[in-house]
């Protein structure tokens, strides 16, 4: 274990830490600091291409949620050079709003993530989700992803 390997491995830390209050606190413009443009992701739902396409996909879930706590643990980081993997546990909770403020819905699941260094930062390349339980009321999410 080198000063330098513990140094990235702090950093992607915070920035998985800063993608889960980004969710929480709605802002999406925190994914500038955190994402590649070209992120990739699977979440569950197909295969998503580019920063927009990541956040247009979270906004179709959480935009007509009420608040939301995305807690993250046993995270596990490895780094290779300028490259890295990270998988976090993932316990969200998401509560409805208006007529569905009483209803609630949760996730337990498992991000598998992806890192590259580009100008010194570490930034999230590709984000796969792997649900393994829920409960709850998904309605509370809101539509979901909008065919335009």
């Amino acid at each position: 274990m080198t000063l330098e390997i513990l140094l990235a491995e702090r950093a992607i830390y915070r920035q998985l830490v800063r993608f889960a209050r980004a969710m929480d606190a709605r802002a999406w413009q925190a994914l500038d600091q955190i994402t590649t443009d070209d992120v990739s992701a699977d979440l569950g739902a197909g295969k998503l291409q580019g920063r927009r396409a990541l956040i247009d996909n979270m906004r179709s879930f959480l935009d007509d949620c009420g608040p939301t706590q995305h807690l993250l643990g046993n995270i596990m980081i490895e780094i290779e050079g300028d490259q890295a993997s990270s998988r976090a546990y993932v316990s969200d909770m998401h509560l409805g709003t208006g007529k569905q403020s009483t209803l609630t819905f949760s996730t337990l699941g498992d991000y598998h993530d992806q890192w590259v260094r580009v100008d010194g930062e570490w930034r999230m390349c590709h984000r796969t989700k792997l649900n393994r339980a829920h409960i709850g009321d998904i309605t509370v999410l809101g539509p979901g992803p909008r065919a335009d």
